[in-house]
């Protein structure tokens, strides 16, 4: 059978406490009582109870300063508040502004308690339930792109093989089918990454490894290795880094990853003229620019470029994960990203987009 729920009263008067413990205990509810404000957050962080009704006018610590610190422990789960008070309305929408959820006027009636109670309680299961959906769904998410990333990984390897000819000559004609199951597999490969490493973002999971890096380092690497892109496409690819050498504190992988996507995406989304790089010291605040001369993007758009699976009206093939993810590498490390686009480019006439990356320097 379900467990009664936990209910919370928190009021330094004890006839108080007696009466509206006497009310709840016969509905069947589970109660927990406090005369003050400090015991009750204890017993907050310890048992989160499932609603809590609290007295505004205590001393000490008022019910006021007893919402605010609640709402403030950002691991809890979801408890609703619900204020008893004295005081005349305006008092209590201060209450509610800071994170209660419902108040009751003194003297109480029961019928008005109970039913404020109830629907109290219909909101905090309603909220658990969702929670519990939405863990479970990410959970399914993460074990299927774990599971799927092992074959995937066999098969890469085993089309290289292939590829290699170490299984033995083969046709120009199976080597061509070979490099696009290759290109296939690889793309596949690169979108069940990506997912992985968002659910692992989200779920708090996944570890940043900070050390001392050389950010011109990083941003040559990136350049030189997406140049053959740029040449493939008649596109000019340049960059001006400065000669300064600029120490940031960050996780080499994954800053590689937002540089390789951004720039990468730079080059994609350009049929004409040049994709820029740029990097520039303000104060404590070293500034990365990626700017282009390509379509730009709608004005429509732009307030999207960040979440999971937009990815625009372009024809361009993606996973809709590349910004959200590199979003998340760069508030991992302090850092923004910030984007403008409109029909006028600093390097040409033409559209273009200029994404800019911020991030603290040693």
């Amino acid at each position: 059978m379900k467990s009664p729920d936990r209910l919370l009263i928190v009021d330094d008067v004890p006839d108080n406490l007696f009466l509206v413990r006497t009310i709840l205990e016969e509905e069947g509810y589970e109660i927990i009582t406090s005369s003050n404000g400090h015991d009750a957050l204890k017993i907050v962080e310890s048992e989160p109870p499932d609603l809590i009704l609290l007295d505004v006018m205590m001393p000490v610590m008022d019910g006021y300063e007893v919402t605010r610190r609640i709402r403030a422990m950002k691991d809890l789960p979801f408890i609703p508040i619900l204020l008893i008070t004295a005081y005349d309305r305006a008092n209590a929408v201060k209450g509610l502004d800071l994170g209660a959820d419902e108040f009751i006027r003194k003297p109480i009636e029961a019928d008005e308690l109970l039913a404020r109670v109830r629907s109290l309680l219909r909101l905090k299961h309603s909220i658990a339930e969702r929670d519990r959906i939405d863990r479970q769904r990410q959970d399914f998410v993460s074990r299927l792109t774990h599971d799927l990333r092992t074959p995937l990984v066999a098969a890469d390897r085993m089309l290289g093989l292939l590829q290699d000819g170490v299984l033995g000559d083969i046709s120009p004609q199976i080597c061509e089918a070979l490099k696009v199951m290759g290109r296939s597999n690889h793309n596949l490969l690169e979108m069940v990454n990506k997912l992985l490493d968002v659910y692992r973002y989200e779920s708090g999971s996944k570890t940043i490894d900070l050390q001392s890096l050389n950010l011109k380092e990083l941003l040559e690497q990136v350049v030189q290795e997406l140049k053959p892109i740029a040449i493939s496409k008649h596109l000019q690819l340049t960059a001006d880094l400065g000669d300064c050498v600029t120490q940031i504190k960050g996780d080499r992988l994954e800053l590689l990853r937002v540089f390789n996507n951004l720039i990468g995406n730079a080059l994609k989304f350009t049929e004409v003229g040049i994709v820029h790089v740029s990097l520039e010291i303000n104060g404590l605040e070293a500034k990365i620019t990626i700017a282009d001369t390509g379509a730009g993007i709608p004005l429509a758009e732009q307030p999207f470029l960040f979440q999971r699976f937009k990815q625009g009206s372009h024809q361009k093939q993606g996973s809709g994960l590349g910004l959200y993810l590199s979003h998340y590498i760069i508030s991992a490390h302090n850092g923004k990203i910030l984007v403008k686009s409109s029909p006028d480019s600093d390097l040409d006439s033409s559209k273009g987009s200029t994404f800019s990356i911020h991030l603290p320097i040693l």
